[in-house]
């Protein structure tokens, strides 16, 4: 639905047959003429266009093993561990033009994923994973060139990768008058290639059949109507709601959607602090330089805590400086903020006779830069203010000690 796939209200299960070690079987459970939804469709952007890439299908089908190399001794191992596991495989249409846009179709899915909550989207863990093919073909040929499929790629910097290797290699070797056999190839990304894996197998080398074990399935229309009620906003409709509704750069709406649990995190605070860019500001600088978007559920700092944190800046109990300092303790101590301000007595000083006293004592240990400011050269006031952030260890208003030093100077 996240996708506009037309979902098949009868679809059944097929046997996929093939040998190979990491089949033991010798058939794979999928769906083939009648698979759960198809045609539907998927819209990226890339350097500013905005592209609609067309999905084929989705299906369901097992898991199966996984073979593992070993570099030191002539030998491969079958690890069977996940045979069987269910898994959504998604197939799109040859609409991709550049090793870019794959990897933006690729983080579109991931994030739709995510946002569903169907998977937790991590590749290194192969819970999301990418087999990507790709051909080469004369500039305004219509027939789509002899394809290779490229597997083994863990992330989508590698998945980049592999792809420009194998436009390069393609290239190469049409240009030279040679052509590109079909073939299911490796990226090995310790060398930065790719290598032969098998000859390249077409649907009908799979001899599929219908399952004879597995009845149809019928998708009823209650059913559809009830996941068509609990779909959740996606990343996209979010982003444009936090630049519309919120006022947000669109470079910060789009980090702070680009995981569902931080975009949550953010709107928490929200609905405690009310101003969305002072919190995505802190977000985005603090936060965030501590903790990437898909971590933001293992930061021991509570969306309620930040708030307060926020707040007490805002009614000028402490400085953005030393709410720095107190974020800093949260993270190591998952403590209030208010807990950590009292007992190392930050709270801000804002008593104007408590700073005059030693803005005086300033100025007059520094009669050089005293004159500067009289003679006109206002930038010296940084100098006057960091002088008495030193003496209070940040403590100081300092819009009062800006207002005190021009009043005293003077």
């Amino acid at each position: 639905m996240a996708t506009d796939l037309a979902i098949n209200r009868e679809n059944r299960f097929a046997r996929k047959n093939y040998f190979y070690p990491d089949l033991p079987k010798g058939y794979q459970i999928s769906q083939f003429e009648l698979p759960i939804a198809e045609h539907g469709r998927l819209e990226i952007e890339v350097e500013g266009r905005k592209k609609t890439i067309g999905i084929t299908r989705a299906h369901m089908e097992e898991d199966a093993g996984k073979l593992v190399h070993d570099d030191l001794e002539p030998n491969s191992y079958v690890d069977l561990n996940r045979t069987g596991t269910p898994l959504l495989e998604i197939v799109s249409e040859p609409d991709l033009r550049s090793p870019e846009e794959a990897v933006a179709y690729l983080k579109k899915l991931h994030s739709i994923v995510r946002y569903l909550d169907i998977c937790d989207g991590n590749m290194q863990e192969g819970s999301f994973r990418c087999d990507a093919n790709i051909s080469l073909r004369p500039q305004g040929q219509e027939e789509l060139g002899t394809r290779t499929e490229l597997k083994n790629m863990n992330s989508f910097r590698n998945v980049q990768l592999a792809l420009e290797y194998e436009e390069r290699r393609q290239r190469d070797i049409l240009l030279d008058g040679g052509s590109v056999t079909q073939a299911t190839l490796l990226w090995n990304p310790d060398a930065n290639r790719t290598e032969a894996m098998r000859g390249k197998e077409e649907a009908h080398d799979y001899r599929y059949f219908p399952d004879p074990d597995l009845v149809p399935i019928h998708i009823d229309e209650e059913w559809i109507e009830r996941v068509q009620a609990g779909l959740p906003e996606l990343a996209g409709e979010r982003q444009q709601r936090f630049i519309d509704a919120l006022g947000l750069p669109e470079d910060v709406a789009a980090i702070l959607t680009s995981s569902r649990d931080l975009a949550d995190f953010f709107e928490q605070v929200c609905a405690v602090y009310d101003n969305p860019k002072k919190v995505s500001n802190f977000i985005a600088t603090e936060l965030l330089r501590e903790y990437s978007p898909e971590q933001i559920n293992d930061c021991p700092v509570s969306a309620q805590q930040l708030a307060a944190l926020l707040q007490m800046v805002e009614k000028k109990t402490i400085s953005g400086k030393i709410a720095k300092t107190v974020f800093a303790d949260m993270l190591q101590s998952g403590d209030d903020p208010e807990k950590i301000v009292k007992e190392k007595g930050l709270v801000q000083m804002s008593d104007e006779g408590e700073l005059v006293a030693i803005v005086r004592e300033i100025i007059e240990a520094n009669p050089e830069q005293a004159q500067q400011f009289r003679e006109g050269k206002t930038k010296v006031m940084g100098f006057f203010v960091g002088q008495l952030m030193q003496k209070t260890k940040g403590k100081a208003n300092p819009q009062m000690a800006n207002k005190l030093f021009a009043q005293e100077l003077k």
